[in-house]
């Protein structure tokens, strides 16, 4: 199987992604305190984490959100701080697009509970990203306000903005979605829960695209997700939704799109990197042309480099049909270092 075209939508300015404490990244300082180590224009460089970073559940744990670190340091920081923290997003945004990401996902909902002050950071990094990229951006919060502000900041001039996303449960997206003449992600999802099989995603879309359409969408707008559950919840979760994949092209047809967060098929299991690209290869043999997934580890090239005949391969798709019970077989080769 060979692709010309794999829609990455990519996910790493999130505020949301986190580095260990004292981990590869996130370093004890020479001059003390904590910093965050990154390369940029071939450079390696530094990003000081704040003192209130420092603090709370999740560094006692030994975590640091280190997108929120760099959002907080371009808004709020020193002149030096202003500086790392601008330049530390716009190198996350260049390997994307390097890597051939077609969006750029932008979350900031977990930076704060101020729904003001994120209207804000939403759109001071929409802006700081667009000047280091071409690409378009891919607008995501669970707040209609905060995709409006991200919205409104999207430069017009390049391919048109995505909304990430909309379902029955999110309706009003739709109207917003449509103003801002972007195209958008459209989730399986009903109106109070999770579809539990392919008939419920497809009922769900039953309903949901009709609107779509009435609202001006054409099928090239339209981003299908189907949704991705975890194998380490319920084995039949990778099979359940290459299904799924099958299906809604099948019914939608060619000038669909259909993208899904590929790597939450892979929560809560070792070696996540290569259970993420070989389900990445199975949902777009199965009909996807796309995903939200980091760039640098899914893209087109990886998937047409693959090597299907491979024993690793030929493990990991065991695992994510639902042939290896339990993962056993996968989990016992990874130990032994055979995968």
């Amino acid at each position: 199987m060979k692709i010309e075209k794999f829609i990455g939508v990519g996910e790493n300015i999130h505020c949301t992604r986190i580095y260990k404490v004292g981990g590869k990244f996130a370093v004890e300082a020479a001059a003390g305190g904590y910093e965050i180590l990154y390369k940029s224009g071939g450079e390696s460089k530094a990003l000081p984490i704040p003192k209130s970073f420092m603090e709370g559940s999740a560094w006692e744990a030994g975590k640091v959100k280190h997108c929120a670190v760099a959002i907080y340091q371009g808004v709020y920081g020193d002149d030096a701080g202003k500086v790392s923290g601008l330049d530390y997003i716009q190198a996350l945004a260049r390997r994307q697009e390097a890597a051939g990401a077609t969006y750029l996902d932008i979350n900031v909902d977990e930076f704060s509970t101020d729904v003001e002050e994120r209207m804000r950071l939403m759109e001071w990094t929409v802006k700081v990203v667009q000047e280091a990229v071409a690409i378009p951006m891919s607008i995501d919060s669970s707040d209609i306000d905060i995709l409006k502000a991200g919205l409104a900041a999207c430069d017009l001039s390049r391919d048109k903005p995505m909304v990430n996303s909309l379902s029955l449960e999110r309706m009003d997206v739709i109207e917003v979605a449509a103003a801002a003449k972007a195209v958008v992600i459209a989730s399986a999802s009903g109106e109070s829960g999770l579809p539990a099989n392919t008939e419920e995603r497809l009922e769900n879309l039953d309903r949901l695209m009709p609107v779509l359409e009435n609202a001006g969408f054409v099928k090239d707008d339209i981003h299908i997700d189907p949704l991705v559950f975890p194998i380490s919840v319920d084995g039949t979760n990778g099979v359940g939704f290459l299904d799924a994949v099958s299906a809604v092209r099948e019914k939608y047809g060619p000038e669909i799109h259909i993208v899904a967060g590929l790597s939450n098929i892979s929560f809560g299991m070792p070696s996540r990197k290569l259970i993420n690209q070989v389900f990445t290869y199975l949902a777009v043999e199965a009909g996807a042309d796309g995903g939200i997934v980091d760039p640098m580890h899914i893209n087109a090239d990886v998937i047409n480099t693959m090597d299907t005949e491979s024993n690793s391969f030929m493990m990991t798709k065991a695992l994510l049909l639902g042939e290896d019970d339990f993962g056993m077989n996968f989990i016992t080769a990874m130990r032994e270092g055979t995968l």
